[in-house]
């Protein structure tokens, strides 16, 4: 199905509704008329396609799980061909709820940070606010693997999994930081450093950052 999909990528279906027939469709993959109705319909029935047929033709868009299995493609491919990547992300310095304080704190997360992030934590975080611009970068941290950070348990509680991924800000290095359970939106991105960012780069709320994010 991805060889159909991707060729219906090509002809622009997960931007705008499509024209083509299965005839169509059969001589650019060249299989037979059958086999290309088949797999249309397979498509259609997974839910990676939304489709019309009327007198005039067959119209063909992609869905958002259509386009989700094509980024996971991608995202495989991304990792066979490629080594070390790293994304520019841009956010607005703001001031958080004292969550991060006590969460870096814990002893069951701050032994991790130090293994597998090379760094001890300053109790802190730095919490960055993301422009609409920003969130296509912020899905793509989201689907890749990262540096998984276990959640645990106390007498009183338990704590969830964190994803990471080390990072970049200034002159400094650190960590963005995704709590698997969070009330914080999907634009709000937490990072980690071993100093205090705000002091070490002069920030303070309303300014514009920079973070270099290694996946």
């Amino acid at each position: 199905m991805i060889e159909i999909l991707k060729l219906l990528a090509l002809m622009d279906a997960h931007k705008r509704v499509v024209k083509i027939s299965s005839k169509e469709l059969a001589d650019k993959i060249g299989q037979s008329f059958q086999t290309a109705a088949r797999k249309l319909k397979e498509l259609e029935e997974n839910g990676y396609i939304l489709r019309t047929i009327d007198k005039d033709g067959q119209y063909i868009v992609i869905t958002e799980n259509g386009e989700k299995l094509l980024y996971k493609e991608y995202l495989d491919y991304k990792k066979i061909f490629e080594s070390v990547e790293e994304i520019f992300i841009r956010g607005k310095v703001m001031s958080g709820i004292g969550e991060g304080r006590y969460y870096v704190s814990l002893d069951g997360y701050r032994k991790q940070f130090r293994e597998k992030l090379g760094f001890d934590p300053y109790p802190g975080t730095l919490n960055l606010k993301l422009p609409k611009e920003q969130a296509y970068l912020r899905r793509r941290i989201d689907e890749e693997d990262g540096i998984i950070i276990h959640g645990f348990k106390t007498e009183d509680r338990t704590f969830g999994e964190v994803k990471a991924f080390k990072c970049k800000i200034g002159d400094y290095e650190g960590a963005i930081v995704l709590p698997q359970r969070t009330h914080y939106p999907k634009d709000i991105l937490e990072v980690i450093a071993p100093v205090k960012l705000r002091d070490k780069l002069g920030l303070k709320d309303g300014d514009f950052v920079e973070v270099e994010v290694f996946l």
